[in-house]
């Protein structure tokens, strides 16, 4: 505001869920942002607190997380909707002051009561915050817990805005936790100074943005990128930002994304691969791009899982702009591989993230720490130190820290990524270094079989992953989901991927089995569970993951798998 932005527009919230469009400028964003500060101050707040948001994607969400970050409270952001077991162990980890949520939140054509879920967790965590805080939807209203709960109304009506609290650059400006292997949650500590640098640094020389341009990152404030680049990096850099409650299809058909972009004048788009593949499944042929006035519309990015190349391709074709895959993680925070817009585009290699993104010296290593040599898949780690912005430890959990990331191979970051480095220097993600299977001797990437099932025509979308074997110890499963309109017969499809997969990768491969299904389980994020479709395949237990977009599909691929005689036994 200090350099004249204080009448330009912060944030536009876009909730076709409910038929609102609202628009903050900066200054009464920062207005609201100091009162809702006083308001936690009022409440015992204080630097180094902790405070758990259970929230849908509402303007309040945004302004409760800058609300803390004024103050030096610690912001934990936990996905609005998330299982009260899941939700208990975040708040049992964290131990926050307060909890922010609200009485709902709404998806597509369905609410989902939020309190419920709340207030189990609390009792599930056997430890209870001195103070909850509920911001009321008129879609449904929650009964407050007296001498605990208090609307957001309430916490609001002050009229002692409160001012900036320094901070050391070290301090932790918050904690998101991410899903760990032993099925305890992580929590990313992410530190105020070094987080700031890098996302500012990232909005002009990745995403090629100017101040007071229009960007929007299509995820959910749950989510890293929605931390990263829905709130603190346009913010700082005096861009416009989105918040979009709504789908890429079904709000209400596969151009809610051209309807949001047309409308607000987007520059550049940044979502997941997964919000493609179902914008391409319900229209192949793009006619609903066709409908919009895209001028303004010049860069896409991708990331969040592995772009097939083509869904990059389509989304290039329909578009007729550049569309950047690029490689970060929670832990990062920002990229780590990306083809950076604002320091001259390289050529576009489908499949690939491009090259490192500077600040972040890339290796990869074979399973006994040695380097290996262009296009060999390895353990993809970076050498340290980390740059600015990336995790600085997990809360207070240092020895998971150290044993999760450096002790694998002392002087590198295990990124827990497989892939290869080829003889221009471009980085390609292969997948998890779990989806690396080891068939008869030889190291096969899902991931290039992947690119393989996804090339044919009939295929909207589609997931490779290993099952064992008692004859070559794992062998590749793919599982496609068909695009709308296609009535050929599955079985025929099946056995015209086998071939392909074949053809390109050649019988090292192994694949003999496809199947189509319906969907694919997804994280709400947009995330294959394919670890969880290998467990049902090889009979091993397994947990329903809290993230899950829905438990359903789990019990439709487990009757898939029997038709192919799968699990062979029970382990």
């Amino acid at each position: 505001m200090e350099r004249g932005r204080g009448d330009q527009t912060a944030l536009i919230y876009d909730s076709p869920v409910t038929s609102v469009i609202r628009k903050f400028s900066y200054r009464t964003l920062r207005d609201l942002v100091a009162r809702c500060a006083g308001g936690l101050i009022r409440e015992g707040v204080r630097k180094g607190d902790r405070v758990v948001i259970y929230m849908p994607m509402i303007p309040e969400t945004v302004i409760a997380m800058l609300a803390c970050a004024r103050i030096g409270a610690i912001h934990s952001v936990v996905f609005g909707g998330f299982a009260a077991r899941e939700l208990a162990a975040r708040i049992r980890d964290a131990q926050p002051r307060m909890i922010i949520s609200a009485s709902c939140g709404i998806e597509i054509t369905r609410v989902i009561p939020y309190k419920p879920l709340l207030d189990e967790a609390i009792q599930l965590a056997e430890t209870g915050p001195l103070r909850c805080v509920i911001y009321q939807r008129h879609q449904l209203l929650a009964s407050l817990v007296e001498g605990r709960d208090i609307s957001w109304d309430q916490l609001m009506d002050n009229d002692q805005p409160a001012s900036c609290v320094p901070c050391k650059a070290t301090d932790p400006l918050y904690i998101l936790y991410t899903s760990g292997t032993t099925g305890v949650p992580k929590g990313v500590v992410r530190d105020n100074g070094g987080h700031l640098v890098a996302l500012k640094w990232s909005m002009p020389h990745i995403y090629g943005m100017k101040p007071g341009e229009i960007f929007w990152a299509a995820s959910d404030v749950g989510w890293v990128v929605g931390h990263s680049y829905i709130v603190y990096a346009p913010l700082a850099y005096g861009c416009t930002t989105i918040l979009y409650e709504g789908k890429s299809v079904g709000t209400p058909d596969p151009g809610a994304f051209w309807r949001v972009i047309a409308e607000h004048g987007v520059h550049v788009l940044f979502t997941a691969p997964t919000a493609f593949r179902a914008i391409k499944r319900e229209d192949p042929d793009g006619m609903h791009i066709k409908k919009y006035d895209l001028s303004k519309f010049r860069m896409l990015f991708l990331a969040g899982e592995r772009c097939d190349p083509d869904t990059l391709l389509w989304a290039e074709k329909r578009l007729n702009v550049p569309v950047v895959d690029h490689w970060w993680q929670t832990e990062t925070g920002w990229a780590i591989g990306a083809n950076t817009a604002g320091l001259g585009l390289l050529p576009i290699k489908p499949g690939s993230c491009t090259k490192p993104v500077p600040g972040y010296d890339v290796r990869i290593l074979d399973d006994h720490g040695e380097e290996l040599p262009p296009s060999q898949i390895g353990n993809i780690v970076i050498r340290l130190p980390l740059p600015p912005g990336c995790l600085t430890t997990l809360w207070n959990n240092e020895r998971d820290f150290s044993i999760t990331y450096l002790a694998e191979y002392p002087g590198y970051y295990l990124t827990g990524d497989a892939g290869f480095i080829d003889n221009d220097g471009y980085l390609w993600i292969m997948g998890r270094i779990d989806d690396i299977i080891n068939t008869a001797g030889h190291r096969l990437s899902t991931g290039a079989m992947e690119e393989v099932l996804a090339s044919h025509q009939d295929v909207a979308e589609c997931a490779v992953t290993g099952v064992a074997d008692e004859v070559k110890g794992e062998i590749p499963i793919g599982f496609v989901v068909l695009k709308t309109g296609v009535i050929r017969d599955p079985s025929g499809i099946e056995q015209e991927l086998i071939r392909l997969v074949r053809e390109r990768i050649g019988p090292i491969a192994s694949f003999k089995i496809a199947i189509v299904v319906r969907r694919l389980p997804k994280t709400r994020s947009g995330k294959i569970l394919r670890g969880t479709m290998k467990k049902i395949a090889d009979g091993t237990e397994y947990r329903v993951p809290a993230t899950i977009d829905d438990p359903t599909i789990l019990d439709e691929i487990k009757e898939s798998l029997a038709t192919k005689g799968y699990p062979k036994t029970t382990r």
